[in-house]
This record gives structure tokens, C-alpha cells and sequence, in this order.
């Protein structure tokens, strides 16, 4: 098993309970995938650089999980197609 950073931006006009919903599902797909979650780290709402999707801020998450690259590839997946995420980018770790 691999270290991964995730970086999730969600829609900054979520309510604090959808947002949580958000957040546990993120943690669910990477259980589920038979990863496991080393740390999450809640930045909160920030200024974006630019425009994206109408948004100038959005509500940050950072996660560090040790995965097999199948449960990263799961993520991106879910993340792509989910409404409530604005961007995010997965990283593996040289370890």
C-alpha cells in the first residue's frame, strides 16, 4: 500500500450537515476500497486564486490515506462525478 495527500474543494454554499455527508462519504469510498484513512485536516473556507465553476472560495479538506492505487483511482472517480466537489487533485507520497 501506497501514501496518498487528497485535496478536496467542496461548494463553499453547503450546508454544515450536506458538508458532512460529503466528508463521510469521502471517508466511506476509502474504506470501502480497502484503504485507510491516516489523517484528515478541515482548512475551512477559503479564497480561491481564480473563478472556478462560478465560486470564489470554497470549503478545503486535506486527507492523507495509505491505499492501493485501485482505491485512489476510486476516488478520483467519485470525486469527478460528485456535485458538491469543486476540484481536487490526488497525490501519491514518495515513501
Amino acid at each position: 500500500m501506497r501514501m496518498y495527500e487528497n485535496v478536496i474543494v467542496f461548494n463553499p454554499q453547503l450546508e454544515e450537515e450536506n458538508l458532512e455527508k460529503a466528508i463521510n462519504r469521502v471517508e466511506e469510498v476509502i474504506k470501502n476500497a480497502n484503504g485507510e484513512v491516516t489523517k484528515i485536516d478541515r482548512w475551512g473556507k477559503r479564497r480561491l486564486a481564480y473563478e472556478i465553476k462560478g465560486f470564489t472560495e470554497g470549503y478545503y479538506l486535506y486527507v492523507e490515506m495509505k491505499a492501493p492505487s485501485s482505491t485512489a483511482q476510486e476516488l478520483d472517480r467519485v470525486l469527478k462525478i460528485s456535485d458538491d466537489v469543486i476540484r481536487h487533485l490526488i497525490i501519491r507520497q514518495n515513501t
